[in-house]
């Protein structure tokens, strides 16, 4: 049971609405590590339980090279019925046929060359692979990047210009900086495996032991950051850690912002909204486990915490993401293990979305929230052009319009306009869903032409698209 009692005695509460941080309960199970590594050992449970049931043995999914319509609800496609809205698959490949041994996926990014074409770099346990999307929507894979270390399935990938940034929670890993020009003039016949020894435009070696939960970057800047960088007795608390990337192939780091400690996933940006004294610094929006945590990095020998905020029913404050980055008025957060502890509005297991107003950095106000249908529980989110792409784990990709927040923030105009449910074994379950860390890690839906990469823990990758017409 780790310490699944204390928690919920500590955690049931009933409503949602921003309170100050509880300084106590923060000490006994947040600042000592103690909630972030019940966390772990939960995952590695049910991650056991997958393994043993052959779940992650992907070379028996079958490549799905046609597209398949999601028609009345439902995209099928010989044996397989993935239950969908809105959503049209165009093609599935497995993390077998991705160049992986291990399989288990987990982040994924995406970037566009000058000339338009439209690349991909893939999480899996033993390293990140590289695929191209083609016009039509299909992947080409064109390679890999092994692991710098052993293998882990924590692996996060996100992309600053032309580079991609992946760290690891593996020991001695580090963060690898490749330059995805390199994809360019791949021939998929022959797909390249690429040297961690001469391969990389960078490799940062800072971290206090080589590993980090996340990395975050911010292509405004120079500066990209490490976050939940072990072991929380650094000097850094395993908080932001700063890394300058002006010269990539000589990343070096002024610093680090400790002071609230462990930071799961951050958001940094250039400030641009209603609380003109911080027009133009560097803030970031810290997602710590148990508080929104707003930082200003623009000094970073001498970051500075703007506001630190809990919430009715926290339980693992996780990601987030702020609604428009021309306007930071709004933010969307999200938390990992509300609805697997029964707390708050996530009691019935269904993913709740947090809706926090920034127009105070100082004084955040969470005013509303959003829960979906199925039951599941959110894993990650962005938000672009006033649409949030989630990753559910269990209940798949999922869309919601939040264009309506500004004019009613407490989330009354919220709607689903679109999903597609990658792991199938939970469709029957009540509620429409598991509880569970299955499915779908993460998602990729910025590009111009529409095509969406979901990358799913067991079975590989799926290239989906919008139909046109969806209700807007």
């Amino acid at each position: 049971m780790y310490l699944r009692t204390a928690l919920l005695s500590l955690s049931a509460l009933a409503a949602a609405k921003e309170m100050p941080k509880d300084e106590l309960r923060a000490a006994q199970l947040y600042d000592s590590g103690i909630r972030h590594e019940n966390n772990v050992a939960l995952k590695k449970e049910s991650w056991a339980r997958q393994e043993a049931a052959g779940m992650y043995n992907s070379a028996q999914y079958a490549e799905i090279k046609d597209k398949v319509e999601c028609l009345n609800g439902t995209a099928v496609t010989g044996n397989d019925v993935f239950q969908c809205k809105n959503i049209d698959l165009l093609h599935f490949l497995s993390h077998a046929e991705l160049g992986s041994t291990r399989g288990v996926g987990s982040s994924s990014w995406g970037w566009t060359s000058e000339d338009g074409r439209e690349f991909v770099a893939i999480g899996q346990q033993d390293g990140a692979a590289f695929a191209e999307i083609t016009a039509e929507g299909k992947l080409s894979y064109l390679g890999r990047l092994p692991a710098y270390s052993t293998p882990s399935t924590w692996r996060e990938i996100r992309g600053q210009n032309n580079l991609m940034i992946i760290g690891s929670e593996a020991v001695g890993h580090g963060i690898q900086i490749f330059d995805m020009k390199k994809l360019i003039d791949i021939d998929p016949a022959s797909p390249v495996t690429f040297s961690n020894n001469g391969d990389l435009t960078g490799h940062f070696k800072g971290l206090p032991n080589g590993r980090t939960h996340n990395v975050v970057t911010n292509p405004e800047t120079n500066f990209i950051y490490a976050v939940g960088a072990q072991p929380r007795t650094d000097k850094c608390k395993s908080g932001i850690i700063f890394i300058d990337i002006t010269d990539p192939s000589k990343p070096t780091s002024p610093g680090c912002a400790s002071e609230d400690g462990y930071v799961h996933d951050a958001q940094c940006l250039i400030y641009r909204g209603p609380d003109s004294e911080f027009e133009g610094h560097e803030i970031c929006y810290g997602y710590n486990e148990d508080s929104l945590t707003i930082y200003d990095v623009t000094d970073k020998k001498a970051p500075v915490i703007l506001s630190n905020s809990s919430y009715e029913g926290a339980a693992y404050t996780h990601q987030g993401n702020v609604l428009d980055p021309m306007n930071q008025q709004f933010l969307l957060l999200d938390d990992e293990y509300d609805e697997y502890d029964k707390v708050g509005p996530a009691i019935p297991g269904h993913p709740i979305t947090y809706i926090w107003d920034i127009s105070s950095l100082r004084a955040p106000k969470q005013t509303g929230l959003y829960k979906s249908g199925a039951k599941g529980i959110d894993h990650n989110q962005y938000v672009a052009n006033g649409f949030a792409y989630q990753s559910n784990y269990g209940t798949g990709f999922r869309v919601l319009d939040v264009r309506s927040i500004p004019d009613d923030p407490t989330g009354a105009g919220v709607k689903e306009v679109g999903f597609f449910d990658v792991y199938p074994e939970d469709d029957n379950m009540p509620g429409g869903g598991t509880v569970d860390f299955v499915g779908t890690w993460s998602s990729y839906a910025l590009f111009k032409s529409g095509h969406i990469l979901i990358n799913t823990m067991e079975r590989g990758v799926f290239i989906v698209k919008m139909q046109e017409g969806f209700d807007k």
